[in-house]
């Protein structure tokens, strides 16, 4: 090929369709009432209903635990000797440790809402 030739123009593709290029010339009505009410809310009832069910599952799941692992052993803390069943023996111990938590997350809040309470009356001097 020399110079000379001239040469087809490149093909360019055309756009893509995946947008329609539709022009209106008054705005888009606002979506009606209806379409609101439509949509789902949530709400305590739901909120509730759905903790019960997590909570019935939880407890399916507890007693599944405990009635495979009731071999009996000895528990010893603090002085105190015992036996009880392996599942009740790590639930009691999963139970503390939630306890224990709860205690220094209360701490923690308390803390917190006392130092809001400090600053609120420094800046409302």
């Amino acid at each position: 090929m020399s110079s000379d030739e001239q040469q087809p123009p490149a093909a360019v593709p055309p756009p893509p369709e995946s947008q329609p290029t539709v022009q209106r010339s008054e705005p888009a009505p606002p979506p009606s009432p209806a379409r609101k009410a439509a949509s789902p809310r949530v709400t305590r009832a739901a909120v509730i209903w759905s903790a019960v069910a997590v909570s019935l599952a939880v407890l399916v799941l507890l007693i599944i635990f405990f009635i495979q692992n009731q071999d009996m052993v000895e528990v010893k803390f603090l002085g105190w000797e015992g036996r009880l069943a392996q599942g009740v023996a790590f639930f009691i111990a999963a139970v503390g440790g939630g306890i224990l938590v709860a205690i220094a997350g209360g701490a923690r809040i308390l803390q917190l809402r006392r130092t809001e309470r400090r600053r609120r009356k420094v800046t409302n001097l």
